[in-house]
């Protein structure tokens, strides 16, 4: 789908221009046109990514394949941005996913790729769309609305991220198990995933800020700079993020470790407790008297009697005497 947004000098915004008016439109130097492609084959983009706006090949080649970490190419009299959005993941076994947005910047137009839809560029569109006003500030802050909403869908994802850390760490000190072991590695392949992806975006948004760039006003950068401040913040609570999750990991391990010695503790007490009743019973039940001695004196009920109070009391009494010892 491609759908096309031309504010022209004087007159009201139009949409769903035809490729022959887009054409017409791009030459306009006083108008904003804001062309987005949206999963178009490459039979279709390529003619007018190459013809129409007579972008560099290898610059088309880079928007068309999701192959990229956030980066910015100056052509001269045009950017190349792309930018990550984060959206659903399509696979329930990864956290997260990150899609690729491809920009074409130039002095009155941008360019936008989807190779599959982004909620934030079609709020920003909508907004645009709206309030015509947001296209009166030219292309700098219409690219800055576009980078800014983008951001700002981090911020749900960490703040979820920091959620379900706080309730991991809740977990752990109850019964944790192997579930908890995969919710620490699945947080951390988040984790990980948006470091990735932070931080390079971070230094585009930078370089856009310093500004220096033929089609950026140098009055834009303060708006870039904002966005770049934003980034700075969440890779930092990314990072404090990454330290408690290593230290949610060394809680798990510790617990499980306690869990273990607790078990081997109470074993042992048991062994302990049996080990005088295995040797009584052991002791009496050997067949080695002779038939030719009276052994009376060690079968009656004299016998029997002590022999069953002794071992009912001794492991009372070596219960009695490991917790006086504080071993239990």
């Amino acid at each position: 789908m491609i759908r096309a947004l031309y504010r022209p000098k004087a007159g009201p915004v139009q949409v769903g221009l035809s490729p022959e008016e887009i054409a017409a439109a791009r030459l306009d130097a006083e108008g904003l046109l804001w062309v987005d492609l949206l999963d178009e084959p490459l039979s279709v983009a390529e003619p007018l990514l190459l013809e129409t706006f007579g972008f560099h090949p290898l610059a088309v080649e880079d928007a068309l394949q999701e192959t990229h970490v956030p980066k910015l190419d100056d052509w001269g009299n045009y950017l190349y941005i792309a930018l990550h959005a984060i959206v659903p993941a399509p696979d329930a076994r990864e956290p997260i996913d990150t899609l690729e947005l491809d920009l074409f910047v130039g002095p009155n137009y941008v360019v936008t790729y989807q190779a599959r839809p982004l909620p934030a560029v079609d709020q920003v569109w909508q907004r645009v769309q709206r309030d015509e006003r947001h296209l009166q500030r030219g292309i700098a802050y219409l690219l800055y609305q576009i980078a800014d909403q983008i951001v700002s869908d981090y911020l749900p994802v960490v703040d979820g991220i920091d959620d379900e850390l706080d309730r991991l760490e809740d977990d752990l000190f109850g019964q944790p198990d192997q579930m908890e072991l995969e919710r620490i590695f699945h947080l951390k392949r988040a984790l990980l995933h948006l470091r990735r992806i932070i931080a390079p975006q971070r230094e585009v948004l930078n370089r856009l800020a310093r500004g220096g760039y033929a089609v950026i006003a140098p009055e834009a950068g303060i708006f870039f700079r904002d966005v770049y401040d934003h980034l700075v913040r969440m890779y930092d609570i990314t990072e404090s993020l990454r330290d408690l999750l290593a230290g949610a990991l060394d809680t798990y391990l510790s617990v499980v470790n306690n869990r273990m010695n607790e078990i081997m503790k109470v074993l042992t007490i048991v062994s302990t407790l049996l080990l005088p009743l295995t040797f009584i019973s052991g002791f009496f039940g050997m067949n080695f008297f002779q038939p030719v001695i009276a052994l009376d004196a060690w079968t009656g009920r004299v016998a029997f009697g002590g022999t069953i109070a002794l071992m009912a009391l001794l492991p009372l009494g070596m219960y009695l005497w490991m917790r006086r010892r504080a071993w239990m």
